[in-house]
């Protein structure tokens, strides 16, 4: 757990305002949820070790603000439109409810991160740790997305699958930032996440599973060796192979290359697309997702092929420690995973 007990009771209090949010039946309980859920993440984000944590948590609130806002005046909306005497419910009042169903669904995109309302997303990535980056990455989305299954427009979704999966790769081209490059990549998987939502909610949180396990194990790299930019790469990890390939291998089941883990929740979304003949949209995602493969394999770029320095008694010391063992099973599940996971269908 954390370190201050304080923190220990926001982290409580984050965790139910999110189940809060997606177990309600109502839609003022929901947003007191996602109110709760806000109050509870702004006391974990700030760092005193950490210059940009303030502006960062700023940045977050302002915006996070901003969507319960639109949020809270739809809903409210929504209830004066169906409740009201002197509107009936006929061909006239659709089109209202079709723009307050708009501003709805565009609020909890704007909370997830979704394009075109990303802009936050990558800038408060840049200012916070490691760990609060993970809850943004992971816990953050689940109740937007879960609460999009209530409100499904299919253009707005469609066209934000469509953005958030050219944003999310074409924006991650020109980082040297670590922590922007896994926000970038978070928005594209975040594409994945909405295709499968519209399609059918287990295969979207099945997808959520597998991506958040990668996340943990890259996230959790990157916190023990303190890296924050592409450069460290190089300065850090030359020393030892060993310590390279622990990290190449996540981050190639992330980016969804075949022999690996990660690559079965793309494999059952596109296995569904092509069964519903949807073939546009998954050209579009196989491509823009080849694009992120590729800035994932320029962050090992530099340590694998700039240098072939090593030190025995640092590989030594690596493979005695804990560390070295909970990265060997992370390593094995990333690779083996996708096969057990084949015969176990085969089998069945």
């Amino acid at each position: 757990m954390l370190k201050n007990s304080y923190k220990n009771l926001f982290f409580f209090m984050l965790i139910s305002g999110t189940m809060l949010s997606v177990s309600s039946s109502s839609w003022f309980a929901i947003w007191m949820g996602l109110e709760i859920n806000l109050l509870s993440i702004i006391p974990l984000m700030m760092d005193t070790k950490n210059l940009y944590s303030s502006e960062a948590t700023l940045k977050y609130f302002l915006t996070q603000a901003l969507a319960s806002s639109v949020l809270l005046f739809s809903v409210i909306m929504f209830y004066v439109i169906t409740k009201t005497e002197f509107l009936n419910l006929n061909d006239n009042s659709k089109l209202p409810m079709n723009i307050l169903n708009m501003m709805l669904i565009s609020a909890l995109m704007l909370k997830s991160g979704a394009a075109p309302f990303h802009f936050w997303f990558p800038n408060v990535m840049e200012g916070i740790s490691w760990f609060n980056n993970m809850i943004l990455m992971t816990w953050q989305k689940i109740a937007p997305i879960m609460l999009m299954t209530y409100c499904l427009n299919m253009d707005i979704l469609l066209i934000s699958i469509v953005l958030s999966s050219f944003f999310g790769s074409i924006g991650g081209l020109n980082q040297m930032s670590l922590r922007k490059l896994m926000a970038f990549s978070s928005i594209n998987h975040l594409s994945w996440m909405m295709i499968g939502l519209m399609k059918s909610e287990t295969l979207w949180f099945s997808y959520f599973l597998f991506y958040c396990f990668l996340s943990l194990t890259m996230v959790f790299l990157f916190n023990n060796y303190k890296i924050f930019y592409l450069n460290q790469m190089f300065t850090k990890l030359s020393h030892n192979m060993m310590t390279k390939f622990i990290i190449l291998v996540p981050l190639l089941s992330l980016g969804g290359l075949p022999p690996f883990l990660g690559f079965f929740p793309k494999w059952m979304i596109i296995e569904h697309l092509v069964f519903l003949n949807s073939f546009f949209i998954l050209f579009i995602l196989m491509m823009f997702t080849l694009i992120t493969l590729f800035f994932y394999l320029r962050i090992c770029y530099s340590s694998f092929l700039m240098s072939a320095q090593k030190n025995n008694w640092e590989y030594q010391l690596m493979t005695k420690s804990s560390f070295f063992t909970f990265n060997s099973f992370m390593i094995f599940v990333s690779c083996s995973g996708f096969m057990v996971i084949n015969l176990y269908f085969f089998l069945l």
